[in-house]
């Protein structure tokens, strides 16, 4: 079984949709990133649109679920209330300082990914060792959606905006981080060229 756990578990996850879900879409060469310098760079995938390779920073939020009795289970961790909010990395580190991932990003764009799970984690984490017709057939999305926002516009809004926002501690793989919980119909109104794609699981699961 994967070892990994908690939102880096979550960001797996979402990874492997968003990358099956774009080969699906006319984007072949779609793939995670295996570069180890892409960590640092915050770019979790790439793939070629209109003759140019394509970095993509991953953002997996949970917060999508809208069942109440599914909500109240807590060993379902990534079923959480949907809130439309957007919930941006301020700062990676408290201890180190180092910048969130809104500001570290080189990707070209953000791929901001609710998507609710009806099942525990340790159901999760064995589905990710399993191929991806058992994967894809058996990992229970109940909701998803997928926004495309542009990261140098993004970064520009959350330089100029952010510190409106209130700040929330998350600890996240073993690091004290804060986020700026913003409203969507916040930044969707500041930065431009945001896209809702809505839900991609439907298109790849098998």
């Amino acid at each position: 079984m994967t070892s990994a756990r908690g939102s880096r578990l979550l960001h797996e996850v979402a990874v492997r949709i968003i990358v099956r879900y774009l080969q699906s879409a006319g984007y072949p060469d779609a793939a995670a990133s295996t570069d180890a310098i892409n960590g640092a760079q915050c770019v979790d995938l790439a793939y070629s649109r209109d003759g140019a390779r394509r970095r993509v920073t991953v953002k997996a939020d949970s917060y999508a679920g809208v069942d109440p009795q599914k909500i109240a289970r807590r060993e379902m961790a990534f079923y959480r209330p949907s809130t439309g909010m957007y919930g941006l990395e301020s700062l990676a580190d408290t201890f180190s300082r180092q910048p969130g991932w809104v500001q570290r990003s080189q990707a070209d764009e953000l791929f901001y990914y609710r998507l609710a799970i009806a099942q525990t984690e340790d159901e999760v984490a064995a589905l990710m060792d399993e191929p991806d017709d058992v994967f894809f057939s058996e990992i229970a999305v109940e909701r998803d959606d997928l926004r495309i926002i542009p990261m140098r516009p993004l970064q520009e809004w959350f330089a100029a905006t952010g510190e409106r926002y209130s700040p929330r501690p998350v600890l996240t793989e073993g690091r004290s981080a804060w986020y700026r919980i913003v409203p969507e119909a916040d930044l969707e109104a500041g930065v431009a060229g945001v896209q809702r794609v809505g839900s991609i699981f439907a298109h790849v699961r098998a």
